[in-house]
């Protein structure tokens, strides 16, 4: 059986998840990025146990279609921009309806009318997130970032950073008290 769960973006997030279900003695065969594969059946007490205890952690167990086709297509655009080693060889669109099987359109207008913002734009805001991390770790130059975050120049990301943070890049990194990153589960 699988279950779906909302704000699931993170390794302390499938941590948490686990726990819940070891207290509950819900064995399972695998707990991915907003889902979970139970071996058996979940009961109605369990499932309610379940629910209150992800609560407790900020997350929450997804029983609509809707919503699960929203969280799948959030954890796709998650795990791509913040996890993946290598960004997919065909556009955001073709490769998010691919993983779902769904037309983008579809996605595209659903996505936008439960969550009131576009696709687009949450990549966006989750690319500028990524941007932030690599900033801080001060690993990378501008030029890397802009590469590796598949921008067309630095000028693009440095508008796209702005227009998202009020701040240019350079001056992100350099203001000490600002250095605060928004978390996965609010984006």
């Amino acid at each position: 059986m699988k279950i779906h769960i909302k704000y699931m973006v993170s390794l302390r997030c499938k941590m948490a998840v686990k726990e819940e279900l070891d207290k509950l003695k819900l064995k399972h065969t695998s707990i991915e990025l907003g889902e979970v594969n139970l071996k058996k059946d979940i009961t109605g007490d369990d499932r309610e146990y379940l629910r209150k205890g992800l609560l407790k952690k900020g997350l929450e167990l997804i029983d609509d279609k809707k919503s699960q086709l929203i969280e799948k297509t959030k954890t796709i655009i998650i795990e791509l921009i913040h996890y993946s080693e290598e960004n997919p060889k065909i556009n955001y669109s073709d490769y998010i309806s691919e993983k779902l099987d769904y037309n983008y359109n579809h996605l595209s207008s659903l996505f936008s009318e439960v969550t009131g913002t576009t696709i687009v734009n949450y990549i966006i805001i989750n690319k500028i997130e990524r941007v932030k991390e690599l900033l801080l770790y001060d690993e990378l130059t501008l030029t890397e970032i802009s590469l590796l975050m598949e921008y067309s120049s630095v000028a693009h990301l440095s508008h796209q950073f702005k227009k998202i943070t009020g701040l240019t890049p350079t001056y992100f990194k350099k203001m000490k008290q600002y250095k605060k990153r928004i978390m996965l589960e609010e984006l």
